[in-house]
């Protein structure tokens, strides 16, 4: 099971000083299998990406699959597609957008669209009543089994709670779809959930992660910080490595 770190855990204070590939040599010297890029924290992508080629598995795009109004935004796709090339990454993040069922009708555009790249698109719940719901979630991949498209998820753990949802049942009944797990601790302040390690955690992770399958790449996508930067995230690289072997 590979071990990833999703580049957004250094924060975006840190990643605005140093840049993206200063953050990913360090996560492959703290011993990550790979990292995942973030297209919203690139800050000359034509520059950086060239420069994490060969140390990015995944990139995430801050962009919805649909637009808003439903309609699929094949443009969003395509760059997408171009930046995880670019990478050498065999996997572009999306969430659904604004999926819904005029939709449908798209699907086959989506289907033809990624019948011309090796690259594969897996969808992640996002944060959002649209994208990030069991049920919308659920619609969702019903309408592309329907169309023919083999698409896989990413999971996220944390997410789900920012729109009041149980991660469990979320993890039983979409764990065959899933290809690439968030790891991603809670807990709740006066106002707002916040994302911690998996230790600190006051979700039940450990039962979310046994539905899930163990095989498939785990990232860090929670808080990295500290004063010793390199052995903090060393040590979270080993304690999620350690989880699933």
């Amino acid at each position: 099971m590979n071990v990833l770190i999703s580049l957004s855990s250094f924060g975006a204070a840190e990643v605005g000083r140093h840049g993206q590939p200063w953050c990913a040599q360090l996560a492959m010297a703290a011993g990550a299998d790979s990292v995942e890029v973030r297209g919203e924290l690139l800050r000359d992508p034509a520059a950086e990406l060239p420069a994490l080629a060969g140390l990015a598995s995944v990139y995430s795009s801050p962009e919805g699959l649909c637009a808003e109004g439903g309609w699929l935004d094949s443009a969003a796709l395509a760059r997408g597609l171009a930046a995880a090339t670019t990478l050498g990454a065999r996997r572009l993040k999306m969430s659904i957008g604004d999926f819904r069922a005029s939709s449908h009708s798209a699907l086959a555009g989506l289907r033809a669209q990624l019948a011309e790249t090796p690259i594969e698109l897996v969808i992640e719940n996002d944060q959002t009543v649209a994208a990030g719901t069991l049920p919308a979630l659920q619609s969702f991949f019903d309408a592309v089994d329907n169309a023919g498209l083999d698409l896989g998820m990413t999971f996220d753990m944390g997410n789900w709670h920012w729109l009041g949802e149980c991660p469990l049942q979320a993890a039983e009944a979409l764990a065959s779809r899933v290809r690439y797990v968030h790891c991603k601790g809670v807990q709740r302040l006066a106002a707002k959930w916040v994302a911690v390690p998996l230790a600190e955690s006051a979700a039940p992770w450990r039962a979310v992660l046994r539905a899930l399958p163990a095989e498939v790449p785990h990232a860090i996508e929670y808080p990295l910080v500290g004063d010793d930067l390199l052995a903090i995230t060393r040590d979270q690289v080993a304690y999620i490595r350690a989880l699933r072997t």
